[in-house]
Order: C-alpha cells, then sequence, then structure tokens
C-alpha cells in the first residue's frame, strides 16, 4: 500500500460576523505569540510550553504548536501573519444531519463546533473516510483568503493501492502549442491545445504594462495572481482528464524529463520577451505535479523518461527526422504532427532510441546491449 497525503481546503459555512472577528483576533494574537519567541534565543526557544504562555487565552495545544512552528522557522525575524494552528490532537471531524462539522478547543477549556462547506464530490468522499477510520486527520489551519474567506486547511492521509501492473503505456507530451498531447500506443492522440493559454499570457502581458506605466504595483501583484489562478485551474481539469484516460484504457502515464530545461534549452530576448512564448512562464511542472498525486490517489503507474529528441525521432523506428513547424518529417517523406509523434516516442520509450550521430540514417530499434546511457540510449560520446 502507498500513503497519500492531501489538504481539505474547506470554507466555514455561515460564518457570521462575530465569530470571523474572533477568527481575526486570534490570528494576530497568535501571531503575538509567534514574535514574542523570536525575541528569545534559539537554544532557550525550544524550552517554552504553552505554560510559559497561560496569560493567553489560546487553547494549550494551538500554542504548542505555534511554539514548534515557530522553531521550525530559524531565519524568520518577524511574522507579519501567523494563523493559529493544531496537531490532529486538538479536534475532529464528525456529521451532523447534511454537514460536516469540525470540533475544536480554541479556548482554554472551551469546545466548539464549527460546521463546514464541502462543494467538491471528492472532497465529501474524503471527509466520509476520515469519519469511517479510512483516512487519517493532519493538522488543522484556520486561515483567511485575501477576499476575507475563512478556511480550514485540513490535511488528511490515507492508504491507496499501490500502482497496478500495466503492460502498455500513454506517453505524455507538454508544449507551447498544445499544453499536453497524450496518445495511446499506435493509435489516437487527445489534444489539449495552447490557444487559450497563450490568448492569456498576452493579454495579462500588456495589462501588467499599462499598470506599470499607471505605477499601479499593488494592481500588477493582484493580477498576476489572478493569472497564476486561472493557470493552476488548467492544469488541474487535464491533469484530471490524463488519469481518466489512463483508467480507461488501462494503461500508465509517462512523462519526459524536463528537469534543467531552462538552464538547457536556450531562447531568443525577443521570445524571452513575449510571454505566450517564453517557456520559463509556462507551467510544466505543475502539470505532472498534479497528475502524479491524482494518479497515486487512483493507483495509476507514472513514470518519467528522458527528453532528448522525443520531437525528432521517427516513432515507427527511432530515426532522426525534421521537424517544420507542427509537423515531423521522416527521413522517407512520412508526415505526422510532431506533437502526437513526441507523446508516441515517450510512451514507447524503453527499448527504443534514436542515434546520436545524427547524420546516419540508421534504426537502433536493435540496440539493446548498450552499457551505457539511460533507458538503451547510446552515450553521448559515441
Amino acid at each position: 500500500m502507498s500513503k497519500l497525503t492531501l489538504t481539505l481546503k474547506l470554507p466555514f459555512y455561515r460564518l457570521n460576523a462575530c465569530k470571523a472577528a474572533e477568527f481575526e483576533r486570534l490570528t494576530l494574537l497568535n501571531t503575538e505569540v509567534a514574535n514574542t519567541l523570536l525575541k528569545v534565543d534559539t537554544s532557550e526557544r525550544r524550552k517554552y510550553t504553552s505554560k510559559d504562555f497561560h496569560h493567553v487565552e489560546i487553547g494549550s495545544m494551538w500554542i504548542n504548536q505555534t511554539i514548534r512552528n515557530t522553531c521550525a522557522q530559524t531565519k524568520v525575524k518577524k511574522f507579519k501573519r501567523l494563523p493559529i494552528e493544531v496537531n490532529n490532537q486538538g479536534y475532529n471531524v464528525s456529521r451532523q444531519g447534511d454537514l460536516f462539522t469540525i470540533s475544536l478547543s480554541l479556548y482554554r477549556g472551551q469546545r466548539k463546533r464549527i460546521p463546514l462547506t464541502v462543494h467538491s464530490a471528492s472532497h465529501q468522499e474524503t471527509l466520509e473516510k476520515i469519519i469511517n477510520g479510512e483516512a487519517f486527520l493532519g493538522s488543522l489551519k484556520i486561515s483567511k483568503s485575501r477576499k476575507g474567506i475563512w478556511y480550514a486547511l485540513i490535511s488528511v492521509s490515507m492508504d491507496v493501492p499501490d500502482a497496478r501492473l500495466v503492460n502498455d503505456w500513454i506517453g505524455v507530451d507538454r508544449g507551447q502549442n498544445n499544453i499536453a498531447v497524450a496518445a495511446l500506443p499506435n493509435s489516437f492522440g487527445k489534444f489539449w491545445t495552447g490557444k487559450q493559454v497563450k490568448s492569456l499570457r498576452r493579454k495579462f502581458q500588456k495589462l501588467r504594462k499599462e499598470l506599470q506605466e499607471a505605477k499601479k504595483l499593488i494592481k500588477i501583484k493582484d493580477i498576476e495572481r489572478r493569472e497564476r489562478r486561472i493557470i493552476t485551474h488548467i492544469n488541474h481539469v487535464i491533469s484530471k482528464q490524463l488519469v481518466k484516460l489512463a483508467l480507461d484504457y488501462k494503461m500508465g502515464l509517462r512523462f519526459e524529463d524536463l528537469s534543467g530545461i531552462r538552464q538547457s534549452s536556450k531562447q531568443r530576448k525577443k521570445t524571452k520577451s513575449d510571454a505566450s512564448k517564453n517557456r520559463d512562464y509556462w507551467a510544466f511542472y505543475q502539470l505532472e505535479l498534479f497528475t502524479r498525486y491524482k494518479a497515486v490517489k487512483a493507483g495509476v503507474p507514472v513514470e518519467s523518461v528522458p527528453a532528448p529528441y522525443t520531437s525528432r525521432s521517427d516513432h515507427r523506428n527511432g530515426v532522426i527526422g525534421k521537424r517544420v513547424k507542427h509537423t515531423f518529417i521522416g527521413y522517407d517523406g512520412y508526415q505526422c504532427n510532431a506533437d502526437w509523434n513526441a507523446s508516441q516516442n515517450i510512451g514507447q520509450w524503453l527499448g527504443f532510441s534514436c542515434p546520436m550521430n545524427l547524420k546516419k540514417v540508421v534504426s537502433v530499434m536493435g540496440i539493446d546491449d548498450s552499457e551505457v546511457g539511460v533507458n538503451d540510449s547510446p552515450s553521448t560520446d559515441e
């Protein structure tokens, strides 16, 4: 069995102004406690317990967690705001009628029950598992968003089945023209176009430029956060569909390893100045990260393979061809979509590689006795 840890972000149900004001007051009080600890020498700081803050009305378990969090932040000089947090001993989750509630001791000697709003079906399923003992609570953090909405951030861990054994793999190619292309072995491919994202990047870049000229710097940060939220949502949707595709066809997902791409992939100055073309702006890793944790939950295996020449190798025989814009052209005149060809190469990578001497039109399908290289790829010294 594998272990999956995730965080549920749940807004409080119909939280009135009085409770919201109390949460705000306790958060400021908690921040004051943390800043008091920061004034103490590091070696002495760890000796503090909730007894040293008996005059503070926040519950002892919450104070102890604040002490632990403060001691862990060795480089912080002062907290602007530190949300109140408690470990799994300080609260529990239950169901009262149609509502899920959390019971907690925010004050010393007092226990309160507060209802939660659950919009997502997957969140509801996870809460049911907690109540039934199939999932385990971690820490609870009470935090306020920039819009003034109070949330309960509940950490949950659960056992999930190990990834099932599969015979075939779906290759996933990521890029700018298409955010992702997932191709079944020698079969069709599913395309997620990047037109919407490119348009969004250009729109927000133009808006940022106008705001910079007007010197509205705070507004620029709001725009950047909005852009980030939209891209994150798109990656969540695509990752969910990728995992569903793998489940439907009982296959695994195989990504190309893009680690270090910013250093290894050069870009022209003109390209870097355009937000829609600059690779540094694209959240390739985030898409893989979202897909991996969703795949763990669903029992879908995920692998990474080397990225070089996946777009320039012919998926039929491994021979180097040419890429003209979005089309791949083989040495024999064969043509197909370049991203689909790359996803085919990624999906069938093991035991299949391209020659490093790009001038020779040679198939390397038979290369299987190489003592060097990764996944049967010939050494770059050859």
